[in-house]
């Protein structure tokens, strides 16, 4: 006989885990389209952002992107080295740090537009259960970070 009060630690009840495998997962199949960019998968978010919006602060970055600047200060070093990206600190504050494309960054964006062809069918799932699940994950990162 088993004992009820112990199932909430049962991996098979959770949410998180779940999550989390399925989010390594995907991220894993990115590794070879991002390869022939010379991005890795956080790169690529990151990317994305500035070729939708332009240039950022690092803070308005780390919050679009949910990375802190600890993790966005060297990604966005090895991209600077890369030549992507260039930051600069402007004379009138100092502390910020501002980071806009450089021209083969924005070139990028061609060959970066192969990758959700390439990503395609990764999830062998109905479109309309994939709809479903980016609007379910929108809502709950929504309640997120609104505590």
């Amino acid at each position: 006989m088993s004992d009820n009060r112990y199932d909430c630690i049962r991996l098979e009840n959770q949410l998180c885990f779940p999550l989390y495998a399925c989010a390594k997962e995907v991220v894993r199949r990115y590794r070879e389209p991002l390869e022939k960019l010379g991005l890795t998968y956080t790169q690529y978010v990151v990317m994305m952002v500035f070729w939708e919006f332009g240039g950022m602060t690092e803070g308005e970055l780390g919050k679009r992107v949910h990375l802190n600047s600890g993790t966005l200060a060297p990604l966005l070093k090895r991209l600077e080295k890369q030549g992507l990206v260039r930051r600069t600190r402007p004379v009138t504050n100092e502390r910020k740090l501002f980071v806009e494309l450089t021209e083969a960054g924005a070139a990028l964006r061609d060959e970066a537009v192969r990758v959700p062809a390439a990503m395609e069918g990764c999830l062998h799932l109905p479109m309309e259960d994939l709809l479903q699940l980016k609007t379910i994950l929108d809502k709950a990162l929504a309640c997120l970070e609104e505590r």
